[in-house]
């Protein structure tokens, strides 16, 4: 297995003006190798067994993560891409928050490394049997963020009865919690 150091990889990447949302699907480098990165599924990093403490650099290494069609995960830069190691779902939905635009009810959905999404028809929520039927959210890149036990209790107070289903509304995307 080929390593990359973890600075030299941040450092490709942390001059880049848009370290928030680079643009992923514009880079196509050839497979470098694999880091021993493994993200478990209560979505905390770590690298070569030792937890990564540097929540920038969890923020980072988030930002130029994606699931590519093989069902892989990789780090990706312009010029390398480094498989890792995703036992569930890579990130975590830590809280909802009902937003009004223009009077409309939106859910915004953050994430552990502190990026929010508004839950729509391009993120939607969806249950995940394997996971008990938790709620998931759908990322840009493949990516998915499965809801904490607060975030989920949310969503449920959140829910409306609606037809026999415990239903939730962002703007014009509608996500059955449950049926009754």
């Amino acid at each position: 297995m080929i390593k990359a150091p973890l600075e030299s990889l941040a450092g490709q990447i942390a001059v880049r003006p848009d370290v928030d949302s680079p643009p992923l699907h514009m880079w196509h480098p050839a497979l470098s190798g694999e880091i021993p990165i493994r993200i478990n599924t209560q979505g905390t990093w770590y690298h070569d067994g030792s937890k990564i403490k540097r929540e920038s650099l969890v923020r980072l290494f988030a930002s130029i993560l994606r699931r590519e069609d093989d069902g892989e995960y990789y780090l990706v830069t312009p010029s390398e891409k480094w498989r890792v190691v995703v036992e569930s779902h890579p990130l975590v939905v830590i809280d909802i928050d009902v937003l009004e635009v223009t009077g409309v009810q939106m859910l915004e959905a953050t994430l552990n490394t502190g990026k929010r999404i508004v839950v729509s028809e391009q993120h939607p929520l969806f249950l995940d049997a394997a996971m008990g039927d938790i709620a998931v959210l759908r990322l840009s890149y493949g990516l998915t963020a499965i809801c904490t036990r607060p975030a989920w209790y949310r969503l449920v107070d959140l829910a409306e009865l609606r037809d026999g289903s415990l239903t939730l509304r962002s703007g014009a995307f509608e996500f059955r919690l449950a049926t009754t």
